[in-house]
This record gives structure tokens, sequence and C-alpha cells, in this order.
């Protein structure tokens, strides 16, 4: 259940808000910005790259870890192969987690190491195997960790990762799904990569994105009102729902990757994500069934106390440009539309493709913290 009447409470949010789900979004513009400067000052600016690497691998735990190596992915295209190291181990612990290299690493590859706790010896273990091998490592890590640590002049280089007080929790680690925790690891990243020539992330454009995280900040804040604030009215659409996240373009894709994986761990709230046009044919099915049927909000007799809430699936439409020219969005609301399924669409005013990519980051992530914390009972 969602307490619309917590959404339009700014005072109330803001005591709910105990794992600063809202702070962290709306601190994701500032969070570019001082990941840039930091980037800057490990000098990663003043690098002289001999050519690109053949491979680009990723490891890092955790959600923002993933996020990194699935946006780099689809920004660099065909500039370079990237791949993320998934970790194995009995717990998702930092004493338990191990990454191996692919066999086939070596010293034409680059090694991307993010991580928002720093204390997993397995990362240390993969830095110093990296080395052997002659792996180029970068590695962004809180200043003063273990794996800040170890890295640092001896295997590679390290760019501290930029951090606030409100991120921390009682125990003092950082909440690796937290908002600006996908953007303190990935700046840095872009810097290296824009050095590199694998992705065009001038200083200019990384202060374009910060200022689009800025701007869609005031849209979305928690005082802004819920008819004219787009984040709260789609957390509202969502209530008592099943997130089916259709995208539409290369950046759209990990965009709605990682809104259904922070609308489970953040929110509590299962969700889909796919890829038009083929999640026309894979969730047809899915619409098809009971999730697709309208619920019958006409009938003025139904018990909406005693009768428990019918799950539905909403479909929402993510596209990382406007619409025009060759798209499957009309083929998405027909499909969804035709099985009653309700749709919300989704995107972002004009920009470079990081902007863009930037804003639908933002709004899933202040539509994430809206329905964590307007949930009833809200998630723990």
């Amino acid at each position: 259940m969602l307490d619309e009447s917590l959404l339009d409470a700014p005072e109330a949010l803001a005591r709910a808000d105990r794992r600063g789900l809202l702070r962290g979004a709306a601190d994701a513009g500032a969070r570019v910005r001082t990941a840039a400067r930091h980037a800057s000052e490990a000098g990663i600016a003043e690098l002289q790259p001999e050519g690109r690497p053949r491979a680009v691998l990723v490891a890092g735990p955790g959600t923002a870890a993933a996020g990194v190596a699935d946006l780099v992915a689809a920004l660099a295209g065909a500039s370079a192969p990237v791949a993320r190291l998934v970790p194995t181990g009995v717990a998702a612990a930092a004493g338990a987690l191990r990454w191996n290299l692919p066999g086939w690493a070596g010293s034409v590859d680059l090694l991307l190491i993010t991580t928002t706790d720093g204390s997993e010896p397995g990362l240390a273990l993969l830095a110093e195997q990296a080395y052997r091998r002659g792996c180029t490592v970068v590695a962004v890590a809180p200043k003063g960790s273990p794996l800040s640590e170890a890295v640092d002049g001896v295997h590679g280089l390290v760019v501290p990762l930029a951090t606030a007080p409100h991120e921390l929790y009682e125990d003092g680690s950082t909440p690796a799904a937290s908002p600006s925790a996908l953007w303190a690891l990935l700046t840095p990243i872009l810097v290296l990569l824009d050095r590199l020539g694998l992705v065009s992330a001038p200083p200019e454009t990384l202060e374009k994105v910060a200022d689009r995280l800025d701007r869609t900040a005031e849209r979305c804040g928690p005082a802004i009102a819920t008819y004219s604030n787009p984040a709260k009215t789609l957390a509202a659409e969502l209530a008592d729902s099943l997130p089916v996240v259709w995208t539409e373009g290369e950046s759209a894709a990990p965009a709605g990757r990682r809104f259904a994986t922070v609308l489970a761990e953040l929110a509590g709230r299962p969700a889909l994500a796919g890829e038009l046009p083929e999640a026309l044919a894979s969730h047809s099915i899915l619409l098809a069934g009971s999730l697709g049927e309208g619920a019958d909000e006409d009938d003025f007799f139904r018990d909406r106390v005693e009768e428990p809430a019918t799950l539905h699936a909403r479909v929402v439409l993510l596209r990382d440009r406007p619409a025009g020219g060759l798209s499957a969005a009309p083929a998405a609301r027909e499909l969804a539309l035709g099985h009653e399924a309700q749709i919300s669409e989704l995107e972002p005013e004009e920009g470079t493709e990081l902007e863009c990519l930037a804003e639908l980051l933002a709004l899933a992530d202040f539509t994430t913290a809206y329905l964590a914390l307007a949930s009833t009972p809200p998630p723990a």
C-alpha cells in the first residue's frame, strides 16, 4: 500500500528518509562535480595513453558497481568490449566475495575496480592478480580503505570515492544502492574512458550532466506537489502494481535495468525490465494473463477495505530520445492498452547522450525513493 498523502508532506518524508534516499538523489549533481575533481587530482586528466585497451573489465560488489559496468558497456558501444566480472562466494559479504580474471586477460586490457566499501579482500587479490598479468588497474574506492592502500602506487591508480556524511549508515558503511553512489563511482570512470577515447565525456559535458541532475532534482524534490512532480506522479501510478519497464534506445536500456533493480532493493517492489521491440514478444503472455487485466474501478459497490488489492502490470515506457522516426513505441502502447494494462511514459529533454541518461536515472531514483518512503509498511 502507498500512503499518497505522505507524498505531499515534505517534513514527514524527511523524517521517514532514514537512509538518505531523497538527499542522495538531490546530491547527485554535486557528486558528479566532486568526483570529477577527485579524478583530476588523481592525475587521470594528465594520462598519456598509448592506445585503446583491447577490453575493459569491471569488478565490484553491489548495485552501483553492476550499474557502472552496464552503463559503461552501453556508452562505449563498439569502441571496446566491456565485461563485468561477477563475484562468487557463499554470502554477499565483503569478506566472502571473490573475483577472477578471465584466462585471456593480459597487458592490453584495462581493469576497473569500483566499490563504496573498500574492505573486500577479494578485490585486493584481484588487483594483485591483474598486476601480475600486466593489466592496467584503476580503482575508485574510499580514501584510506584497505583496497585503496593495496592498489595505490603499486598495482595501479586509485581515485578517492566522493562521499557525503548523510550517506553513512549507523555502522559507518555506505549503501551501495544509494542514488548518488552510482555517480560517485561512474564519474571518474567516465573521465578515464574519455581520456582513452572510448567515451565522449569532456569536462564541459560532465558539467552539463551535473546541471541536468540539479534541474531534475528541482522538478522532483519533496517540496514539489505531486500533480507537477513527475517522480511523485509515477510513484503514485506504480502503487499496487507490477512495474514492467520497457526501454527504447541504447542509453535507456541500462537505466531501465537499474530502475528494476533499485525498485526491488530499496523499495521492496518486484519489477521487470525489457528492451523494445523484443519485450513486446517476451512480455505479451504476461500481459495477456491476470496481471494485464485492468482493475474494475467502475464497480462502485466493490469492498475497497476488506477486498485485497489485486496486482496488475503497469508498463513504464522509458525512451532516451523524443519519439519520432523508427520507433516501437506505438506498438508498445497498442499491446499494453489492448490488454487493459495502464502505461506511463518517460523521456528526457533534448541534450547529449549523457545528459539524457542522467535525467532518466534521476527520475528513476526519485520515484524509487518516494515508493520506499510512502509504502505502508515501509521497507526495513
